[in-house]
């Protein structure tokens, strides 16, 4: 943490607040008038991170720690996605979906996850400990955020409060975004492949959320 964000720890809750805000306007309007506004936000993104000489390491994005982090964590990863399909297959909402199709979204799933694990915790998590005063808050409000950002989408909306909760937490304790985006990625998928567009919306969220 830099020594003004020291004297001003309100200014790291200023811009983690200005660029949510930036994310939802990008959501609900701006992309459908300038689809490639993204880059604007991903921009200011990397200049906040050079401005407070932040590396890929500090922000997640490292080795160490990441065996550890599959060898503790694989086994409670496993026992939710045998769930997911369990409910999947008792319910009989399972996707029709080709093996080829299967594999190439699981890997968008992957590359998306990760995405996403870095702005929820690479960004906005490294920012509210020092806005906040400590990080006993920090998992709730990260959740909280992440769930706002899916709007209308009730379904999501819950599932990303939850997830959203507890990719904070081992977060924190593991620094890592390696193993979270591989949970993402196979969650998402599995959510995808489980659950009806009637109850996800086909994922949308935003006005696109309406469409279906």
């Amino acid at each position: 943490m830099s020594s003004t964000e020291e004297r001003r720890p309100w200014l790291a809750g200023l811009e983690a607040l200005a660029i949510f805000a930036a994310i939802m306007l990008y959501i609900w309007w701006i992309r459908f008038r300038y689809p490639y506004s993204w880059i604007a936000i991903l921009i200011v993104l990397v200049a906040s991170h050079v401005a407070r000489r932040e590396t890929f390491a500090r922000l997640g994005f490292r080795w160490d720690g990441t065996a550890r982090s599959f060898a503790d964590l694989s086994a409670p990863l496993t026992l939710v996605a045998l769930v997911i399909l369990a409910a999947g297959f008792l319910c009989r909402t399972m996707r029709n979906v080709s093996w080829d199709n299967g594999f190439s979204s699981l890997a968008v799933y992957f590359a998306w996850g990760l995405f996403q694990q870095y702005l929820l915790n690479g960004y906005f998590v490294n920012r509210l400990p020092s806005f906040l005063g400590d990080e006993t808050r920090v998992p709730l409000l990260a959740a909280t955020l992440f769930s706002l950002a899916h709007l209308p989408n009730w379904f999501l909306m819950l599932v990303t409060f939850a997830g959203g909760y507890v990719c904070a937490r081992i977060y924190l304790s593991y620094r890592n975004l390696y193993f979270l985006g591989v949970a993402h990625g196979i969650v998402g998928f599995l959510i995808y492949l489980t659950v009806p567009d009637t109850v996800s919306h086909h994922m949308y969220v935003g006005p696109k959320w309406f469409s279906v």
